[in-house]
């Protein structure tokens, strides 16, 4: 799940609520809604999932979702 760090906008989405592409600053979704960047970081596993966690402001980023390809 995705959640909009817009504080007064917070809204939560899936992943296919979202386009997530490099925008010149890294991997980032705007957020339908209010159209606010949240940035995306990327981890490719050894067994070739690719998880995707929303970089927190505060302390470690936290995983947001799964993607198996």
């Amino acid at each position: 799940m995705f959640i909009c760090r817009n504080q007064p906008c917070g809204a939560e989405w899936q992943l296919a609520d979202v386009l997530i592409k490099n925008e010149g600053q890294g991997l980032m979704f705007r957020c339908p809604i209010c159209g606010a960047r949240n940035k995306v970081l990327r981890h490719d596993a050894p067994d070739g999932t690719i998880t995707l966690l929303r970089a927190g402001q505060f302390g470690p980023a936290e995983t947001c979702c799964e993607v198996i390809q």
